[in-house]
């Protein structure tokens, strides 16, 4: 009965969470990561099987309480993680983000305007920059005003640099072309300095994994052998 309550909180999750009105046809990789209804099939999985876990092993009502919260603390858990195609999509815009401010930043030394500036950019990079940008460029050809398109620009998590520089740039009077020249220096100054913190991070995140691998071997090789020659000569005793 136990087990089947916890059954029947998963199917509720289940059901909760697949409750779109025009709900596509599953994938034949239902549990891809990379499809917002694969990942939450993936969260109430793991979820449901955490639950279940408990409850085998506890057992009783007190088991239930446990993989109740168990899975209720799983599910929010991977809620709050991020899919492999967000992921991948915030590492490329912040990857083209210098590349797009160089753009920006010759389209404007030779005469452009901003808006004029985002706009051919926008058609020369690649997805999914020239989502982001389009969107923005659109916001001004619709008459929006730029200073407030770029404030709310500089909100953006990865293309904020941008707005910022562009609406410091609108307020103050400055010229937006050398600005956008010494964000571009920044960017690649940024990046470089993340790439090498990475580079350097590798060793340190490798020691966990292979201390772990040579565990095992270290303790059938050092340990056991001193406790037996330490059991054999109590044994003489």
């Amino acid at each position: 009965m136990v087990a089947a309550a916890m059954a029947a909180v998963a199917a509720a999750l289940v059901t909760s969470a697949g409750s779109s009105p025009t709900r596509a046809p599953a994938p034949a990789d239902a549990l891809s990561t990379d499809r917002p209804g694969g990942l939450i099939r993936f969260r109430v999985v793991l979820s449901g099987v955490t639950g279940l876990g408990v409850v085998m092993v506890v057992g009783g009502w007190l088991g239930a309480a446990l993989g109740a919260a168990g899975l209720l603390v799983v599910w929010q858990v991977l809620s709050r993680a991020e899919s492999p195609a967000v992921r991948r999509r915030r590492e490329q815009l912040a990857a083209g983000l210098p590349h797009a401010v160089d753009l920006m930043a010759a389209s404007l030394s030779v005469g452009a305007a901003p808006s004029t500036a985002l706009g051919l950019v926008a058609r020369a990079v690649d997805p999914p920059m020239r989502g982001e940008l389009e969107l923005v460029a659109g916001r001004l050809d619709l008459g929006v005003d730029p200073v407030r398109v770029w404030t709310d620009l500089g909100r953006h998590r990865q293309l904020g640099a941008l707005g910022r520089c562009l609406a410091r740039a609108a307020q103050s009077g400055a010229p937006v072309s050398e600005a956008m020249f010494r964000l571009g220096e920044d960017l690649r100054r940024a990046a470089r300095a993340d790439v090498e913190s990475r580079a350097r991070s590798v060793g340190v995140k490798a020691a966990a994994p292979l201390g772990l691998c040579l565990l095992p071997a270290f303790i059938l090789l050092g340990i056991v052998p001193l406790v037996v020659a330490s059991i054999d000569a109590v044994s003489w005793f």
